[in-house]
């Protein structure tokens, strides 16, 4: 009998995500789980969380922890010990090699770099978005240009990996712009940059504003361009390129968001968190007050779930692989043995390949440089 997907050691969970949905503000191109000016809601969260990590039974060991949201460093310094003692409770600390946080400019402080210093932290993630004070407005953040350099300073000092989060492509952004904020966080000396286009996601604001008229995207060419600018200004900045959106100086990739992008499995709390764990992919209520009223009543969080078969693990992992500059091995099927499965996915592959998104290279398969600004589309050909 062949080894199942489900029952080898690399299916237990490596990673765990908490979720903290609340904000100061709703960016208006801002999709995720948030619930913004509710923070009287914030200990009721915390209670619920604690009963949703009682789901665990008993402490897990993990190598990587995020804390996203939202924003985690909205908390003030006791609702943030109550958090991270938690996690800690459930998630000891041997064997944990990454603690990220993810975190807004205008909530940084040394008190608070020093609290979360304090219980482990050694990644911080920034919503900077950008340190163009007309952008900053138009995505409706609410830091300034000057408080993003502040808080980037701070954060160097006393943390060893800080990552930045930039957007490009916002509405009458100039190829020019985007340069300023890439020239201004490599000479910042940051060592991780995440850079994505502006999106209008259905649900959001933004999307509404796009629909009635009163915002406009960008032109797509433009767009493709500052991709390749960041692509090009980054690389020869000393970044590996390491994932579609994701650059890294000194080997400093996100490992927490590599056990995503290898397919590996990871545990999620929190409203709107969402988890794979024995071959069963779910996501938590996004409603927080609903997510907090159900557990106060002993019922699940749970809102959604589905068991995968290891034909659709199968299927994920290659999609989800092949979101990595360096792609997948050729030999990613022969875990199990899916002969009709294996032919349909090479025949897409060669497809792919023979149009230039995709190309072999050294026993691997992985996306061309033009492959890399349409990868989205390409992904549904191999469900």
């Amino acid at each position: 009998m062949k080894e199942s997907l489900f029952s080898s050691p690399a299916s237990k969970p490596v990673s765990a995500y908490v979720h903290i949905p609340f904000c100061h503000h709703h960016c208006g191109y801002c999709n995720f789980t948030l619930i913004a000016g509710r923070n009287e809601l914030i200990d009721a969260y915390l209670d619920a969380l604690a009963l949703d990590l009682e789901s665990l039974r008993a402490p897990r060991l993990v190598s990587t922890i995020f804390v996203g949201g939202g924003t985690p460093s909205l908390l003030d310094a006791r609702q943030t010990e109550r958090l991270f003692d938690l996690l800690q409770t459930w998630f000891p600390g041997t064997g944990v090699r990454e603690v990220s946080i993810e975190v807004n400019p205008n909530d940084v402080t040394r008190e608070k770099a020093s609290l979360w210093k304090s219980f482990g932290v050694n990644r911080v993630s920034v919503g900077g978005q950008s340190f163009q004070a007309d952008k900053l407005k138009i995505l409706e953040r609410n830091h300034s240009p000057e408080q993003l350099r502040d808080s980037l300073v701070v954060l160097q000092e006393m943390f060893p990996r800080v990552s930045l989060d930039l957007i490009f492509g916002a509405p009458h952004e100039t190829l020019e712009g985007w340069k300023y904020d890439l020239d201004s966080a490599t000479e910042l000396g940051i060592s991780h940059l995440s850079t994505y286009g502006l999106t209008f996601d259905k649900g959001s604001r933004f999307w509404s504003m796009r629909e009635k008229g009163i915002l406009e995207a960008v032109d797509e060419e433009l767009e493709l361009k500052m991709y390749q600018l960041a692509r090009q200004q980054l690389m020869n900045a000393g970044f590996d390129h390491y994932e579609v959106s994701n650059f890294a100086r000194n080997s400093e990739h996100c490992l927490h968001n590599e056990t995503y992008w290898n397919g590996g499995s990871y545990w999620a709390f929190g409203a709107g968190a969402a988890y794979f764990v024995d071959g069963r992919r779910g996501v938590k209520h996004r409603s927080t007050t609903t997510y907090i009223k159900r557990l106060m009543r002993g019922e699940s969080p749970i809102a959604e779930e589905q068991v995968l078969t290891e034909e659709q693990v199968l299927r994920e992992r290659f999609v989800f692989g092949m979101r990595k500059l360096r792609g997948v091995e050729l030999s990613w099927l022969e875990f199990a043995h899916f002969p009709e499965l294996k032919q349909a996915m090479q025949t897409q592959i060669e497809r792919h390949v023979a149009e230039g998104w995709m190309e072999y290279d050294q026993g691997r398969v992985k996306l061309t440089e033009a492959g890399l600004w349409i990868s989205d589309s390409l992904w549904p050909h191999y469900f």
